[in-house]
């Protein structure tokens, strides 16, 4: 279908901007700035998810996300997905702007995909990681009228055989973290409980009671984010990626570990 000199190679996007070069870019993918009702100076109200983290432990990693997104001071959705399976071995949280950061992530999804099924191998972690960083910054000009995207990315990585962790600035830069990151509005308070409760080589069980109480802690700090809600049946999105692949936590496994969490709470003096 192409000229050697118009190859695109293992690119989804390249194949794209060949045959629809309409849809070249990703901003255009998601909503161009020609396309958005926006002035300078005017706030552009749309959904936005808010606290997500990552936390290595002794298998590998696991990311969780709260349920909430904001629309200024109103709760938009109660129960958005921020986790999500890139492919078997890596995963993608997001924070910022709801809509432009799902499509980023099913674009995502798609290209590596795509990459495998033409170069008949998987992409490296790292590969993964640029991969995503590109697409970052492909959203630079929507980011810059406030429809920022901040996810987090981690995986196994098989060459290394171990669990890592990659953060993102709204400008593409990317940036390995060496045991835990947390980001979002609420992140900040995460961030600060899952650094007092860090272990090496964590179990599952206590990497994931980490990361609830990290949660829990950053929704009663921060309003935009939503802490667990057992009357809705609404709990965190958990999910570990380790050498047998993504899997996400159940959310009966989820509501037994909140209660115990709580129960600690509770034995410290903490007021529920």
């Amino acid at each position: 279908m192409f000229s050697p000199s118009e190859d695109p190679g293992p690119s989804f996007v390249e194949v794209i901007s060949r045959i629809l070069p309409e849809k070249s870019a990703l901003p255009r993918l998601i909503s161009g700035p020609e396309t958005v009702n926006y002035h300078p100076g005017s706030p552009i109200s749309v959904p936005h998810g808010t606290t997500i983290a990552a936390v290595r432990y002794a298998d590998g990693v696991i990311m969780a996300g709260d349920r909430r997104a904001t629309e200024g001071n109103f709760i938009a959705h109660r129960r958005i997905e921020k986790v999500f399976a890139a492919d078997r071995h890596s995963a993608v949280a997001i924070a910022g702007a709801a809509g432009p950061a799902v499509e980023m992530v099913k674009l995502f999804q798609v290209q590596l995909e795509h990459y495998e099924k033409v170069e008949g191998s998987v992409l490296s972690l790292e590969g993964k990681a640029n991969q995503l960083s590109q697409m970052i910054r492909a959203n630079l000009p929507m980011a810059m009228q406030g429809l920022a995207v901040v996810p987090l990315f981690a995986g196994w990585d098989i060459l290394r055989r171990k669990g890592r962790i990659f953060t993102y600035d709204i400008t593409g830069g990317r940036y390995e973290e060496v045991d835990y990151h947390a980001t979002g509005s609420g992140g900040r308070d995460a961030k600060a409980t899952i650094k007092l409760g860090y272990r090496d080589q964590l179990d599952e069980t206590s990497a994931v009671k980490l990361l609830i109480s990290a949660l829990l802690e950053a929704a009663e700090e921060d309003s935009a984010t939503g802490g667990p809600d057992p009357v809705r049946g609404i709990y965190p999105v958990i999910a570990t990626v380790s050498e047998p692949g993504f899997k996400r936590v159940t959310d009966e496994e989820i509501a037994e570990l909140t209660q115990q969490v709580l129960a600690d709470r509770a034995d410290r003096g903490v007021a529920q």
